[in-house]
């Protein structure tokens, strides 16, 4: 394993551009990470310490350039949901369930890398992810709304909860309310016109300012309190075994979600910005992220989008921004503790607020309305799932959607029946171009897909009732094998069921385009050379055309 990849886009030259980065990380973090703290039901010092030996753990072992590992409002809202039937946030066994939690997230992640099972993150598609963040994204949103109110609702149940909020709307803290959303205003308009401005911390320091000098702590709005100074230092959950494999499906669920998450936005900076990432790598780095934060006292970390953008709009193009946002932070918790004792919990669900908006994935839904009416309905009861039965229930139905919608495009891949482009050298779809000659007595079928269990019962109803109903009879079955990439042992037995059925109705069958790893498989299911023979598979349609036409045209045959 090699380390310090992420550190190699760093010049000597950049160096003052990637130090300023991460002072400018470091702003970020510092609000975001005690408001995700909150969000998750912790204290402060355990967003604040996520943001230490965390990141710089991740610096060491990630192959990304650009990517910030820190917690996020999707696994802050997921770490949540995993530890609300365990234990109340006022319970001490709260925060070691948390730490607990997130060492069996490091577990997972290891466990994935030493595998090689990041590929499971691909089951989660395009529309699943957006519907579940999406969904996520309304829930913590519905809960820092009423930190901006000012309010305290016990309604469980998301539509119960925004029922609750709108009955007790009139008992809002006007304080409260201004300062919550003077922030997300201060924090907009600073993104708009001044994007290289930290509108968060500015947004905080502003609100801090106001409740100090206005002694509005005293008219009814919260603070965050004093925060413990020092730093982290190492602890070891006490947990049982019992709990922890209650933990175990919400760390699942989490990893899942950081894997999918992160491996695309890692990929996606590293073709950006012209370099390799290893995607094993990135899993361990994972591992060794949440591992450094399970023992130091932080939480789950994953990968933060909104934070990566603005590393990489700043100009950083290697970890050493992560570096240093440690050390700033490291340095707050050791001489700054004072000041954060007046940030107004407001100010704090403002700027979650603010960052959350941006999981609320409206285009990415309307896109897949316009573009594919199916996936969207899968996005939409993901994200109905989310607020009805809650996050952990939520990625099983996820998960399952997923598995379905993939079963059911693969139980049904596009065929075709072929048929000579006239006055060219190739074949096309004969219901698509109805210029085309199909040769009568000869049929040539494509099948589009691996030859798999899922399809396997389609392939055989289909050739069936093509040759049924073929006038005129049909003398010649020809599979199109181009785009079968793999054939399984139903896959197998399907093939020569309809092999069988067409030698009963006294019709060829013959194969062309065949790899030869495919054709390695038949002769592996003893399909070659019998019942399918050698000189039964051709290279192109316009070979086997040839072939049949010299064949069914000579006398002797005749």
């Amino acid at each position: 394993m090699q380390l310090f990849q992420g550190l190699r886009g760093v010049k000597q030259a950049d160096l003052p551009t990637e130090i300023l980065a991460g002072v400018t990380l470091a702003a970020l973090m510092v609000p975001l990470n005690i408001g995700y703290a909150q969000v998750a039901g912790l204290p402060a010092t355990a967003g604040l310490y996520s943001a230490i030996l965390p990141m710089v753990a991740f610096a060491i072992f990630c192959t990304s350039r650009q990517l910030v590992a820190s917690p996020d409002a999707a696994l802050s809202a997921l770490l949540g949901a995993t530890l609300a039937g365990l234990a109340a946030p006022d319970d001490p066994r709260y925060l070691q369930l948390a730490f607990a939690v997130t060492l069996l997230c490091a577990l997972v992640f290891f466990l994935f890398w030493y595998f090689r099972l990041g590929f499971l993150a691909n089951f989660l598609s395009k529309a699943v992810l957006a519907g579940f963040i999406t969904g996520l994204g309304i829930e913590v949103l519905t809960s820092q709304v009423k930190k901006i109110m000012g309010i305290s609702v016990e309604a469980e149940g998301w539509f119960r909860e925004v029922f609750e909020i709108i009955v007790h709307a009139v008992e809002a803290n006007l304080y409260t309310v201004a300062i919550g959303v003077g922030s997300i205003v201060i924090i907009r308009l600073l993104k708009r016109f001044v994007p290289s401005v930290p509108g968060a911390l500015v947004a905080l320091v502003v609100m801090t300012l106001l409740v100090a000098g206005l002694n509005l702590d005293q008219q009814g709005v919260s603070v965050l309190g004093q925060v413990p100074p020092g730093l982290p230092t190492l602890t070891m959950p006490q947990v049982t075994l019992g709990d922890l494999g209650q933990l175990l499906p919400g760390a699942l669920a989490m990893c899942a979600i950081t894997l999918a998450e992160g491996l695309l936005l890692g990929r996606s900076y590293a073709q950006r910005r012209g370099y390799p990432i290893d995607a094993d790598q990135e899993m361990f780095a994972f591992g060794a992220t949440n591992l450094a934060s399970g023992l130091t006292g932080g939480f789950t970390a994953g990968t933060s989008a909104s934070r990566t953008a603005a590393m990489d709009s700043s100009g950083s193009r290697s970890q050493v921004p992560s570096l240093v946002g440690a050390s700033v932070v490291a340095l707050v918790l050791l001489f700054f503790t004072d000041q954060l004792a007046l940030l107004p919990n407001a100010a704090l669900a403002g700027i979650v607020a603010n960052a959350v908006l941006g999981l609320i994935e409206v285009g990415e839904l309307k896109t897949l309305f316009r573009v594919r009416r199916s996936e969207f309905w899968v996005a939409i009861a993901c994200l109905l799932s989310v607020l009805v039965l809650g996050s952990l229930k939520a990625v099983a139905i996820a998960f399952l959607l997923s598995m379905i919608d993939l079963l059911g495009r693969a139980s049904k891949p596009p065929t075709a029946v072929l048929a000579g482009a006239p006055g060219k050298d190739r074949f096309v779809a004969a219901a698509r171009y109805p210029a085309a000659a199909p040769t009568p007595g000869l049929l040539i079928y494509r099948f589009s897909a691996p030859l798999i269990f899922a399809n396997a019962e389609f392939f055989k109803t289909q050739i069936a009732d093509l040759v049924a109903t073929a006038e005129p009879p049909v003398q010649w079955f020809v599979l199109d094998a181009e785009a079968i990439t793999d054939i399984d042992v139903t896959g197998a037995e399907a093939l020569e069921q309809a092999i069988e059925s067409l030698e009963h109705r006294r019709v060829a069958f013959v194969m062309t385009r065949v790899s030869q790893p495919v054709q390695q498989l038949l002769s592996t299911y003893g399909l070659l050379p019998h019942p399918i023979g050698r000189e039964d598979i051709y290279d192109t349609n316009r070979q086997v055309t040839q072939a049949f036409l010299q064949r069914t045209l000579a006398p002797e045959v005749v």
